[in-house]
């Protein structure tokens, strides 16, 4: 008789934890490394592999860490408001460039425009699993001490970045 109860019992107990998991933003995973110095990396720059790109890019001003591929169409999508943003001079925006072929990002670059003022090439993807890179495209807000105070999942828009990263930004300059 008991065991015949089983699945219920079960099901009314997993109840909640579902409702709280489609109630919550998708677009908002929290992340271990909020608060925390950005992690380590020494990446060749895309565009010219000579060039060293490593953490202290990402130094001594606000700068936002995207990461992003041309196989990504999400990436495609927030391309155009990466290439207004960068317009503006609002902030640096440093790319990291993930599992890509080289010939097929620089193509991108060239075709759809370069936001970014230096990007890593990531080509085994060590460095995205470092920083706990779920899926691009995913940006990082960077203080200038070089710690990670906000993470985004998907594609960047306006909306994003006047909600969840200009704030960060207005606080700081005061």
């Amino acid at each position: 008789m008991k065991k015949k109860y089983l699945p219920i019992i079960v099901f009314v107990i997993m109840l909640p934890i579902f409702f709280i998991g489609l109630s919550r933003n998708k677009s908002e995973l929290p992340s271990p490394l909020i608060g925390k110095v950005s992690p380590s990396f020494v990446l060749p720059s895309l565009i010219n592999p000579s060039v060293i790109i490593d953490q202290t890019n990402l130094k001594g001003r606000f700068v936002l860490f995207n990461v992003w591929a041309t196989w990504c169409a999400g990436c495609r999508e927030e391309h155009e408001f990466l290439m207004n943003l960068s317009a503006r001079n609002e902030i640096a925006i440093i790319g990291l460039n993930w599992r890509d072929n080289r010939d097929d990002a620089l193509n991108w670059l060239d075709t759809l425009g370069n936001p970014y003022e230096v990007t890593a090439e990531d080509k085994q993807g060590r460095t995205a699993i470092d920083w706990g890179v779920y899926g691009a495209p995913e940006t990082f807000l960077i203080n200038p001490q070089g710690v990670i105070v906000y993470k985004h999942l998907g594609p960047l828009t306006e909306r994003d970045w006047m909600m969840h990263f200009k704030p960060f930004l207005s606080i700081n300059s005061i």
